[in-house]
């Protein structure tokens, strides 16, 4: 086998990303080892897509039983881990109907798309505003990344899809004012991820709910990266006690093996008749296999439980690095995602502090240029999460010392 490194990368991949020079070749739980030898925490998750840890034993074992069952059927026909795991998702959400993806940007695609087309179905093709938020991250799709609202992910694209009006987050009086009977959807994140771990006010949510079913417009909850337990709740919408019509769910769903959903109600699903979407891949039954024992796991009160339980220690641990330091504006998130803000004299610097703590063998992500991010496994074990705050207590003074 060829030895790689990181030129490696330099030499045979487009250059859309920019890895670390760490390359991970083994992983156990919430902990990782790379090609040397060394051992790291991991506090990244894949961005919060290893719920459960690496090579999680049942999630490995579902593997391998199903790989030698069955791996792929056009959707020609369907499977039995497809509708297995979908019948537990439609047991346990809002949800009457489930399409099955290959990613959280193709399920959102599903879901704008089935937006469109149930507003143009019953109301007119002039029913087409997507409203969407700034900050807000939806995918990589010319769609997806059009109703999200960072300009810099579409730069160079042009020209974009149309109909899409981008509002401020939390913003309920903009809100009010934009809305109408043109829009057919509006989309958002409970918790805004890549725009920097904001979570959405309940007022905000439940104005969103009120307007939506006002004019008649689809309410979307992109939880891709919130869903899966990672607030504490099976699904973060669960926090505001209302029902989107529509959610987006992928990244932990898997567990780490690639897999997409969009739950819908009755009413709206209808409108995605036959042929008028599709997905080679989606619903494999190697996905649906793996997601539907994580789904099992996940959705347990235990684990459930124990996410609450485990961010309340991150929150004593940060509280007690910051009063030494001085670094965080505030820690804000919803249970195992975690957005450290930098105050402002270190705002730029999220990458510095990523960087210093993986010398220090603790693996962290950012949320922008101004947020530290933590995305853990929803395992983490109390002494992991001692020593991931150790390391990066060093880290952080490391970076201040310099």
């Amino acid at each position: 086998m060829t030895d790689v490194s990181r030129d490696t990368f330099d030499q045979v991949m487009v250059p859309n990303y920019s890895p670390l020079k760490v390359i991970p070749v083994k992983g156990e739980g919430c902990k990782l080892w790379d090609k040397e030898g060394n051992e790291y925490i991991d506090f990244a998750g894949g961005i919060a897509v290893n719920a459960l840890g690496h090579c999680h034993p049942e999630l490995v074992n579902a593997l391998k039983v199903q790989g030698e069952k069955l791996w792929h059927l056009s959707n020609v026909f369907t499977n039995e881990p497809a509708l297995e795991l979908a019948q537990k998702m439609v047991d346990n959400t809002f949800a009457d109907k489930v399409f099955f993806a290959n990613s959280g940007g193709e399920a959102n695609e599903a879901a704008f798309k089935l937006a469109r087309k149930y507003a143009s179905e019953n109301f007119g093709p002039e029913k087409n505003e997507i409203i969407s938020f700034k900050q807000s991250f939806h995918g990589r799709t010319l769609f997806t990344v059009s109703v999200g609202g960072q300009p810099k992910y579409t730069q160079g694209f042009e020209p974009l899809p149309q109909g899409i009006t981008h509002l401020e987050y939390n913003n309920i009086e903009e809100l009010v004012k934009v809305v109408s009977d043109k829009t057919c959807a509006i989309v958002l994140e409970p918790v805004q991820g890549e725009g920097g771990i904001i979570p959405a006010d309940k007022a905000f949510v439940e104005k969103v709910r009120e307007l939506c079913d006002k004019y008649n417009a689809v309410m979307i909850f992109d939880e891709i990266q919130t869903g899966m337990g990672r607030t504490g709740e099976l699904f973060a919408y669960m926090l505001h006690g209302i029902e989107p019509d529509v959610l987006t769910s992928a990244k932990a769903l898997g567990g780490g093996f690639p897999i997409g959903a969009m739950l819908a109600k009755e009413k709206f699903a209808a409108a995605l008749k036959v042929g008028t979407h599709g997905s080679t891949y989606g619903g494999n039954a190697l996905g649906c296999a793996v997601a539907s024992k994580a789904f099992d796991i996940i959705s347990s009160q235990e684990v459930l439980n124990g996410v609450k339980e485990k961010r309340n220690l991150f929150n004593t641990k940060l509280q007690m690095i910051n009063e030494k330091y001085e670094i965080f504006d505030e820690v804000r998130g919803e249970g195992l995602l975690i957005g450290c803000a930098l105050k402002e004299e270190y705002l730029g610097r999220a990458r510095d502090f990523m960087v210093a703590a993986l010398e220090q063998n603790l693996m962290l992500l950012m949320a922008g240029p101004n947020v530290v991010r933590m995305a853990p496994s929803l395992l983490v074990t109390e002494a992991e999460i001692e020593q991931g705050m150790v390391a990066f207590e060093k880290a952080i003074a490391k970076v201040l010392s310099a």
